[in-house]
């Protein structure tokens, strides 16, 4: 028991840096989990709610990386919040594992587009956060896939966090740390709203959220320091390594190659 649960914590520091880094949390955070005797979609359930924790503490210590921005990040929000309830209701209609076929596409999307994204943009006012896409249908276009990655995100959630990055990163002139912080804020909420509708539809193993979380907690709060003090390149590309790698294997279990 106490091995399980110092492992728990551990994966919750590991987990909590990844998601708040590079959204990429379930990595570590599911498999714990399902370490921990918890069924898969319950895994799935209570991995959401945990990373709740991950999501406080990012928002913590990144809060001065949204200063002036919070107006382009409000229609953000509200958005992506949307999707994240349509997809915890759907996620209670139809089991995730419905899904599991389509994820590896998604993934895959998500590390090409951020490669792409991973140019030098306009230096000027950096402070504020500009839309690159100029013409109301782009925009139309990028709102919307917004709001799929947070229906996404509230269905199945699994590196949702690194496809809002990757759309994030290719539609907004910004520093990377302000860009990172939306994103955290971003899958903060979207996974609080999907975290109250399962607690009142599914039992939640509150003990094990709790261990996890304190380390989610930690390793969160983390994160965003670490991605102030790195070379953005170099990190940009090394998120993209692993989304695609990540995809690769979800496509080895998904069709069983």
């Amino acid at each position: 028991m106490i091995i399980q649960t110092l492992l728990l914590f551990l994966a919750g520091i590991v987990a909590g840096l990844l998601q708040s880094i590079t959204g990429l949390a379930s990595l570590v955070s599911y498999p714990a989990l399902l370490f921990a005797g918890l069924p898969p979609v319950s895994a799935n359930i209570n991995n959401t709610i945990a990373l709740i924790f991950s999501g406080v503490g990012s928002i913590l210590s990144s809060f001065k990386d949204l200063k002036n921005h919070w107006k382009t990040v409000i229609i953000f929000l509200i958005i992506t919040s949307f999707g994240s309830i349509v997809g915890s209701f759907i996620l209670i209609e139809a089991p995730a594992k419905s899904f599991e076929k389509i994820v590896p596409f998604f993934v895959l999307a998500a590390g090409i587009l951020l490669i792409q994204s991973n140019k030098p943009k306009n230096q000027n006012d950096r402070s504020v956060m500009k839309w690159t896409l100029n013409q109301g249908v782009t925009r139309v276009i990028s709102l919307l896939a917004l709001g799929a990655v947070g229906i996404y995100n509230g269905y199945f959630g699994a590196a949702g966090g690194i496809m809002f990055l990757a759309i994030l990163s290719f539609i907004l002139d910004t520093s990377f740390a302000s860009i990172n912080a939306t994103k955290n804020l971003m899958t903060f909420v979207g996974n609080l709203i999907a975290g109250i509708v399962f607690i009142f539809r599914y039992p939640i193993s509150w003990e094990t959220i709790i261990i996890l979380g304190v380390g989610l907690f930690i390793g969160g709060f983390i994160g965003p320091i670490v991605v102030r003090h790195v070379n953005i390149h170099l990190l940009r590309n090394i998120i993209s390594l692993l989304a695609i790698m990540l995809a690769v294997y979800l496509f080895v279990t998904a069709y069983k190659i």
